[in-house]
């Protein structure tokens, strides 16, 4: 019998209890996996009293968890202290250094500095783990990283915030207006006091920008991706929406445009309006899923729950094992150093179709001057969907577009918020074709 595997875990949070408890719960299991006891024999945490729901009488208790990067009882650092910088990145790098295996739930770390922790990592001889950073209990990672290495992906997409999905899914289905659902998702602990960091797509786009990476061989590039939160998403959208023939899901979609030498990456997040015959459009509540199309394997949908102890832990555990079996797998599926470095697509060269919304006061020549601002731009109009009203009174335009690049779309909108009878700024959302 091999030797255990020793296993600290710096912070004690949801998922650190969760670890704990899946580690100690699933003993024999994990044993008989992989030919090793799991022997958790170091923790760390800002505070020692706090109550877990687990107990940690056993593990040595170190108040600095950079101990944990030289300590002569750990082969594994899992870091779930989270953030991009500072502690979690100064013991992600210390123990890389000293020989330790690393695994993280840490999304903005592996977003921001994945590419120079991978380079290290496998000069080091350890290895990167990240299964929990990305879309919680779905192994997507090792899916593209493994099960689907022998494909060319061109493009992957999904998901990949179950808070702003719980929301958006809120308003469809019960009709109810952006403000009321996040006091809801608050109240209920499913969002933060703060919920820029969900609600605004940053999240979405720390793991949209590893998914790229693995997908596409390509180094971690998060300040190329094109972010979009939901705040602007009103109900009478998601009325529309559904009467086009619609969902609207906030999707991180990633693709490669081009062949050969030329390829460039789009990687973007932001609101979508999704066809209701799509799989994706039927994933609702706080779950995840995200999509990969190859060229092989055609397209794959994996749906399940995105965070939370459970599917975190079982995220964390699932990278232990292939560490206790000594699976020697690159960081992000090829060598550090041989990850490119593709060509973002900016936003404004985006080509896709629109659905716009406008507010206008119902008087004779409104419709003429925004056909003209289209036109003017060289933007087909697909349909118009008008509301009446009386004479005089705000009333709802809405338009569909046909493919477009987007920079002479937002030339037009421009435009068009110039009209006196436009009152209030036109509303975009794009319309993906899946």
């Amino acid at each position: 019998m091999s030797n255990p595997l020793k296993i600290g875990i710096a912070g004690l949070g949801t998922v650190g209890a969760g670890t704990v408890r899946m580690v100690t719960e699933r003993a024999e299991k994990l044993k008989a996996a992989t030919g090793r006891a799991f022997e958790i024999t170091a923790v760390s945490a800002r505070d020692k009293k706090a109550d877990r729901g687990v107990d940690l009488s056993g593990y040595e208790w170190l108040d600095d968890p950079l101990a944990m990067a030289t300590h002569s009882n750990v082969d594994v650092v899992v870091e779930l202290i989270g953030g991009a910088d500072g502690i979690a990145k100064d013991l992600v790098e210390a123990a890389i250094s000293g020989g330790r295996h690393v695994v993280t739930a840490n999304k903005a770390l592996i977003a921001h500095h994945g590419t120079a922790l991978a380079g290290a990592a496998e000069k080091a001889g350890v290895s990167l783990a990240y299964e929990a950073a990305v879309a919680g209990g779905i192994p997507i990672i090792k899916s593209l990283r493994e099960g689907l290495a022998g494909n060319r992906i061109q493009r992957v997409y999904g998901i990949l915030n179950g808070t702003c999905n719980f929301i958006l899914s809120a308003m469809a289905d019960q009709a109810r207006d952006f403000d009321d659902v996040l006091a809801e998702c608050q109240k209920l602990g499913y969002a933060e006091a703060d919920p820029s960091f969900d609600i605004d797509g940053i999240d979405a786009a720390h793991k949209l920008a590893i998914l790229s990476s693995v997908a596409f061989g390509c180094e971690v590039n998060f300040d190329a991706v094109h972010v979009e939160g939901i705040r602007q998403i009103s109900l009478t959208d998601m009325q529309f929406a559904d009467e086009l023939g619609y969902v609207i899901k906030l999707l991180g979609v990633a693709a490669v445009q081009g062949a050969g030498g030329e390829t460039s990456l789009e990687q973007r997040v932001h609101p979508c309006m999704v066809p209701k015959n799509a799989p994706i459009a039927h994933v609702s509540g706080s779950l995840n899923a995200v999509v990969a199309e190859g060229d092989f394997v055609n397209t794959i949908v994996q749906e399940g729950p995105g965070a939370g102890a459970g599917p975190t832990a079982s995220a964390v555990v699932g990278d232990l094992i292939d560490i206790a079996r000594g699976a020697n797998i690159p960081t992000f599926g090829v060598p550090a150093d041989q990850l490119k470095a593709m060509t973002p697509v900016p936003m404004h060269k985006h080509v896709g179709a629109y659905y716009i919304r406008l507010m206008v006061v119902d008087e004779p020549g409104v419709l003429a001057d925004v056909a003209a601002a289209f036109k003017k731009h060289a933007v087909s109009i697909e349909s118009v969907l008008q509301r009446t009203r009386d004479p005089g009174e705000p009333v709802p335009v809405v338009l569909t577009m046909h493919e477009t690049e987007e920079s002479a779309l937002t030339g037009a909108l421009a435009d068009i918020a110039a009209v006196k009878s436009i009152i209030e700024p036109p509303r975009m959302i794009r319309i993906e074709a899946l």
